[in-house]
C-alpha cells in the first residue's frame, strides 16, 4: 500500500514527522518498508498484512494514527440523506454472496480527462489515470478502501440490475480488457435485464463502459463474499485492486458514504453543480451487518502478554480502535466494528490490545521450561531422541511432500486388501504424479535416492520422520500414524582385509541401535512377508507383541517396476513410531558398574531349520538363573556335517555375579543344566 503523506494529513494530523509516523506505524504492526519522494511529497510504502483489510486505505491508516497519536479523524462529508428513487430496480438473488447493493445515478456529466492534482494521486499509489469518471471511483478506493464501479446508464437494458451467479444463467462476459471470458461454476455477476456487465468485485464489462459519449451514469458499490470473489479470480487468472480488497472483506458499512463521496466529486469534476444532476439512489440491504460478541478476560490478556495493563486501559484501547465495550467483574464484552472482519475470538482482541499499548511497553522475561531427566518423557523429546539416534548409525534426514503417485502402490505389489491401499485422494493436486496423500514414506525416498544417484552420489542413506495417511472409512478423517523410514545404498569396494557386512545387517543394525536407545528390549524378527522385499533378506519387527515395521533388501523385481537401474543392493525399513512410543519404558534406574567380572561360555547346538535364534535366546535369558547378564548369537552354519533340513547355530553367554567373582565350578553346574534344557527344548542336540 502506498500512502502520500499529504493525502494522510487530509484525514489526520498527527503533529509529528514523517519519520516518526513511519515509526508508530511499524511498532503497531504495519510495517512501513520504505519512504520515497515524489516531488514535494513523501510516499510510505506501507507492507499491509492479508488480515488488515481495513488499512488498504488512506481512511485506514489515518484511523491508526489517530489511535496511536491521540488526533482527531477527520472524515469525509456524510451522505447527505436519503437518495430519492433512482429509476434502476435491483435483485440479488444470492443473498449470501451478495449482502448488499448500492447505486446512484448521475446524469449530464461531461466524461473527459480528470484534474492534474488527482492524477498524480493515482499515480503516485501506482494506478493509471483513465477520465475524470473512472478517475473518481479508483480515488475514491484508495481514500475510502471501498471498490465502486461506474457503469453507462444508457447501456443497461431494462432498467434494473440482477446479482445471480454464473452456473444459473450467464456463462459468458467480455471484460474492459476486452478479453471473453468462460465463466467458472459459482462466480458472481452483475447483469442486466439481457445479459452479463460485470465480473462482480472484479471487472466490468465492456458493453457497459464509460466511455468519452457517456452522460449518464449509474454508480455501484456493494458488498461481496470474500472466498467467492478469491475463488473467482484464481480461476480466472484475473487480479484487480477492486478483487484485491474484497478478497479480503471490504466494510459494508461504509458504503453509503463511498457513494456519497464518489457523488460529489463527479459533481464537482463533470461539470459542476447545477450541470450535474445526482438523480437518485437504490440501496438493497437484505443481510444487514451483526457484529460478533467477544468475551475478553482481563486477567488472560496480562497472562499471555506478559504485562500488567489496568482493565480501564483496555477499554480506552478498544474504544478507540472503534469497538463497542462494556464491562463486568473482569469480563470485557466487545464488538469490532463492521471494517474490522479480521477480528472474530479472543486472540484477536489480545492482540489489539497488544499492538496499541506497545510491544516495546512489555516486560521481556525469559522462557521458563521443565527439566526432566528421561529422555523421551514426550512426544517431542521421543521424536528427537529417534532422529539422534538414526544419526548416529549414518542416516542423513530428508524432508518430503505429504504426497504420492498412484503408481507407486503397484509397484510395491501391495494386496489389494493392505491397509496402504486405502489413500486419501486429493481433490486438486498440484500435479497427477502426486495425486494421493502416502500411506508408505518409502517411495518418497526412493525417489530422493534415484536423484542422488543420478548426480553421481554412490553412498545414500536417508531417513525421514512423518505422518501418513490411512483412509479407515467413507467420509472421515483419515488415521495419521507417525512412522520412520530409511532407505540405504552403499558402492561395493574391494578389501584386502576381510568381506564387509551384508547390507541387510547393516539396516537391521541401525534399527536395532535405535531401539536399544529407546531402552525397548521385549523385540524380536521374524520373516518378513512384505511382497516388495527380498524373501531371504528381510524380516519383520514384533515389539510387545505387535508388528511394528519392518526392514529389508529391495527385491529386484521391485527395484525394476521403480526404474532402479542399480547392481548394488538397496536396504529400507520403515517402523511404526506410535507403537514405540507407547513401549517406551518408565524412567530409567542406574546402577553402579559391576565390580567382579564376568565369565563366557560358547554352545553350538544342531536343530531344525525353522527354528528361530531368537526363540532361542529369548529361552536363555529365561532360565532361571541370576547370574545370566547376557546371550547373543555369533555363527549361524548350514552344510557339510550338518543333516539336511537343520542348521548349526553358536551362542555366546554371559554370567556373572553382583556381589562377588563366580567359580569355575559355580559355572558349571549353572551352563550343563542350561544345556541340558536347552536341548530338551529345541530338540537339537550340540554340535561335535
Amino acid at each position: 500500500m502506498r500512502v502520500p503523506f499529504g493525502w494522510l494529513q487530509e484525514f489526520i494530523n498527527p503533529g509529528i514527522s514523517v519519520e516518526k509516523t513511519a515509526h508508530l506505524l511499524t511498532m503497531s504492526g504495519l510495517e512501513v518498508e520504505a519512504l520515497e519522494t515524489d516531488g514535494e511529497d513523501v510516499v510510505l510504502v506501507i507492507n499491509v498484512t492479508p488480515n488488515r483489510a481495513d488499512c488498504l486505505s488512506i481512511l485506514g491508516i489515518a484511523r491508526e494514527l489517530s489511535v496511536l497519536t491521540g488526533a482527531p479523524l477527520k472524515l469525509p462529508a456524510p451522505p447527505a440523506g436519503e437518495a430519492g428513487p433512482a429509476g434502476i430496480t435491483v435483485e440479488i438473488r444470492n443473498t449470501e454472496l451478495c449482502r448488499r447493493y448500492a447505486g446512484r445515478v448521475i446524469r449530464n456529466a461531461r466524461t473527459g480527462p480528470g484534474p492534474e492534482w488527482m492524477a498524480k494521486r493515482l499515480e503516485a499509489c501506482g494506478l493509471r489515470p483513465i477520465n475524470n469518471i473512472v478517475d473518481v471511483t479508483n480515488y475514491v478506493l484508495l481514500e475510502l478502501g471501498h471498490p465502486l464501479h461506474a457503469f453507462d446508464l444508457n447501456t443497461l437494458k431494462g432498467g434494473r440490475i440482477v446479482v445471480d451467479t454464473a452456473d444459473k444463467v450467464y456463462r459468458k462476459i467480455k471484460t474492459l480488457d476486452g478479453v471473453e471470458r468462460k465463466l467458472p461454476a459459482g462466480a458472481l455477476v452483475i447483469a442486466d435485464a439481457e445479459g452479463p456487465v460485470a465480473l462482480a468485485g472484479i471487472m466490468g464489462g465492456a458493453s457497459t463502459e464509460v466511455e468519452e459519449s457517456t452522460r449518464d451514469i449509474f454508480l455501484e458499490a456493494a458488498w461481496f463474499e470474500p472466498r467467492n470473489i478469491r475463488k473467482t479470480a484464481r480461476a480466472l487468472g484475473l487480479s484487480t485492486e477492486s478483487s484485491y480488497r474484497f478478497e479480503r472483506g471490504a466494510d459494508i458499512g461504509i458504503i453509503p458514504l463511498a457513494l456519497e463521496r464518489a457523488s460529489l466529486l463527479i459533481e464537482d469534476l463533470a461539470g459542476g453543480p447545477g450541470t450535474v444532476i445526482r438523480d437518485g439512489g437504490v440501496d438493497v440491504y437484505p443481510v444487514k451487518y451483526a457484529p460478533p460478541t467477544i468475551e475478553v478476560r482481563t486477567s488472560r490478556v496480562n497472562r499471555i502478554l506478559g504485562a500488567e495493563i489496568e482493565e480501564d486501559e483496555m477499554l480506552r484501547i478498544l474504544s478507540r480502535l472503534g469497538f463497542a465495550v462494556n464491562s463486568s467483574d473482569g469480563l470485557i464484552r466487545t464488538s469490532p466494528p463492521s471494517f474490522r472482519l479480521d477480528v472474530e475470538g479472543e486472540a484477536d482482541v489480545i492482540e489489539e490490545v497488544a499492538r496499541i499499548y506497545g510491544y516495546d511497553r512489555i516486560p521481556a522475561a525469559l522462557p521458563s521450561s521443565t527439566l526432566s531427566a528421561d529422555g523421551a518423557g514426550s512426544r517431542e523429546d521421543f521424536i528427537r531422541l529417534v532422529g539422534g539416534a538414526i544419526r548416529k548409525s549414518g542416516y542423513s534426514e530428508a524432508v518430503n511432500y505429504s504426497f504420492m503417485n498412484p503408481r507407486a502402490l503397484e509397484n510395491l505389489s501391495l494386496s489389494p486388501n493392505d491397509l496402504r491401499r486405502n489413500a486419501v485422494v486429493l481433490l486438486n493436486p498440484l500435479k497427477t504424479e502426486e495425486s494421493l496423500l502416502r500411506t508408505t514414506i518409502v517411495p518418497s525416498l526412493i525417489e530422493n535416492l534415484k536423484h542422488n544417484r543420478e548426480r553421481g552420489l554412490k553412498n545414500i542413506r536417508l531417513a525421514e520422520t512423518a505422518r501418513v495417511f490411512i483412509r479407515e472409512r467413507e467420509g472421515e478423517l483419515p488415521r495419521e500414524p507417525l512412522k520412520l523410514a530409511g532407505i540405504a545404498v552403499q558402492q561395493k569396494t574391494h578389501s584386502f582385509w576381510r568381506d564387509a557386512a551384508e547390507d541387510f545387517y547393516l539396516a537391521k543394525g541401525a534399527v536395532e541401535a535405535l531401539l536399544d536407545e529407546l531402552r525397548i528390549k521385549d523385540r524380536h524378527f521374524t520373516p518378513s512377508g512384505e511382497p516388495f522385499l527380498h524373501p531371504g533378506k528381510s524380516a519383520d519387527l514384533v515389539a510387545g507383541g505387535r508388528k511394528c515395521g519392518y526392514v529389508g533388501v529391495l527385491s529386484p523385481a521391485a527395484a525394476e517396476k521403480f526404474e532402479i537401474r542399480e547392481k548394488e543392493e538397496i536396504t529400507v525399513f520403515e517402523l511404526d513410531l506410535d507403537v514405540l512410543f507407547d513401549l517406551l519404558p518408565p524412567p530409567t534406574v542406574y546402577r553402579p558398574v559391576p565390580k567382579f567380572p564376568y565369565i563366557e561360555r560358547d554352545i553350538a547346538i544342531v536343530v531344525a531349520d525353522g527354528i528361530k535364534a531368537d526363540d532361542v535366546i529369548r529361552y536363555i535369558k529365561n532360565y532361571p538363573s541370576e547370574f545370566i547378564e547376557e546371550a547373543a548369537v555369533f555363527d549361524l552354519y548350514k552344510g557339510e556335517k550338518v543333516p539336511a533340513g537343520k542348521k548349526s547355530m553358536a551362542f555366546n553367554i554371559r554370567y556373572r555375579a553382583g556381589d562377588r567373582t563366580l567359580t569355575e565350578d559355580e559355572i558349571e553346574v549353572i551352563h550343563s543344566g542350561l544345556v541340558k534344557d536347552l536341548l530338551v527344548h529345541t530338540g537339537g542336540s550340540l554340535r561335535a
